[in-house]
């Protein structure tokens, strides 16, 4: 079973603290946009696609449980807080990609003449939730085609493997990018060994990649 980096169901959502790893696997609440602003900020969150799909996650839950009394109210209000989520870590190009995505959505969803306050909450809280599905299913995909190009080029041959920072289920909704191929290349049987190096200043392939891996029992 592969670590989570978050844990969600509509209006509830929990962030995996990754300071914390991997001495001590604690799991803190969100529970609107300003939490989920400091978590990425403080590096709670890391990983470009698990920051942005934390930053609208927690834009769904405010929305979940705020109330408006207008439309346009509702409209300003996800505006502002995606401008917001995108100062918490503006090197991070998938939460600045997905407000401008998201920020489009919502204009055009209260355009519609037959759009309600409601409507539109509905569907800004649908669209982070696809945006995590999306980002598990690329993954899987992501994994399942790496390693076979991979193992295409390497007939016959047993399989060492050298990643840098953290590209895995940490970083991400779930399954990993670069650390997905791993995943793919260790369920067929020809990985023999992975290498991890470092980032600094938070160490991310000891403290993080070694400990997905050891954790899954992936290579030696």
């Amino acid at each position: 079973m592969a670590l989570e980096s978050l844990r969600y169901c509509r209006g509830s959502l929990h962030v995996l603290n990754q300071l914390l790893l991997p001495g001590e696997t604690t799991y803190e609440e969100i529970k609107n946009v300003e939490q989920g602003w400091n978590a990425i900020r403080t590096m709670k969150v890391r990983g470009a696609p698990a920051i942005a799909i934390v930053g609208c996650l927690s834009l769904a839950v405010d929305l979940h449980h705020g109330n408006w009394r207008e439309k346009e109210e509702l409209v300003t209000s996800v505006l502002n807080s995606l401008d917001y989520l995108v100062t918490a870590r503006p090197t991070a190009v998938n939460m600045a990609r997905a407000a401008s995505e998201l920020s489009a959505f919502v204009t055009r969803e209260a355009g519609k003449a037959e759009s309600s306050l409601e409507s539109v909450k509905n569907s800004v809280i649908q669209w982070a939730e696809d945006m995590l599905a999306k980002d598990i299913n690329d993954n899987k995909s992501i994994g399942q085609h790496g390693s076979q190009h991979i193992q295409q080029r390497s007939p016959g041959r047993d399989i060492v493997v050298m990643t840098h920072c953290n590209t895995g289920s940490l970083a991400t909704a779930g399954y990993g990018t670069a650390l997905g191929v791993v995943r793919s290349l260790h369920a067929s049987g020809r990985l023999v060994h992975v290498y991890c190096t470092e980032t600094r200043p938070y160490n991310q392939g000891a403290r993080l990649t070694a400990y997905e891996l050891v954790y899954e029992k992936i290579g030696r």
